[in-house]
């Protein structure tokens, strides 16, 4: 690490509010690791989306290739029970995706922010902030 950076004053928007106590500090950070493991959850589910997508995209290429090598009924079978099916009943991945971020992840966005403001107004990552200070080499 520079000299720079160790001379560089904290930022305080990660210091911890006058009178907050460490079990508030564990709390909205475990509240904090949950949302950003929605996150991660939530790119996960972007990329079913796409994934499932592109599978689709390419069983449409592949049913046009069975009936080029004559397996007509073959590719009827692969059209007719594969491409372009919902992936959950009447949904199709961007459904899933929508249903997702308008429910769940929305829901959660929300509270956590509410929480966060109501208890450490315009503070976020006062767990790590700290856990930095305790690591960090001086």
């Amino acid at each position: 690490m520079s000299d720079d950076a160790q001379q560089q004053p904290p930022d305080r928007r990660h210091h911890r509010p006058d009178g907050m106590d460490d079990a508030t500090v564990e709390a909205l950070g475990l509240l904090s690791e949950a949302l950003e493991m929605t996150e991660r959850a939530r790119g996960r589910l972007y990329d079913f989306h796409q994934l499932t997508g592109g599978a689709d995209r390419i069983v449409a290429l592949a049913a046009h290739a069975l009936r080029d090598a004559g397996h007509g009924e073959w590719a009827d079978l692969v059209v007719r029970e594969v491409q372009g099916r919902d992936v959950l009943p009447g949904m199709w991945t961007y459904q899933v995706v929508e249903t997702y971020n308008d429910g769940y992840y929305r829901a959660f966005v929300e509270a956590e922010r509410q929480v966060r403001e109501a208890l450490a107004p315009g503070r976020d990552h006062i767990a790590e902030a700290e856990m930095r200070e305790r690591r960090e080499t001086r």
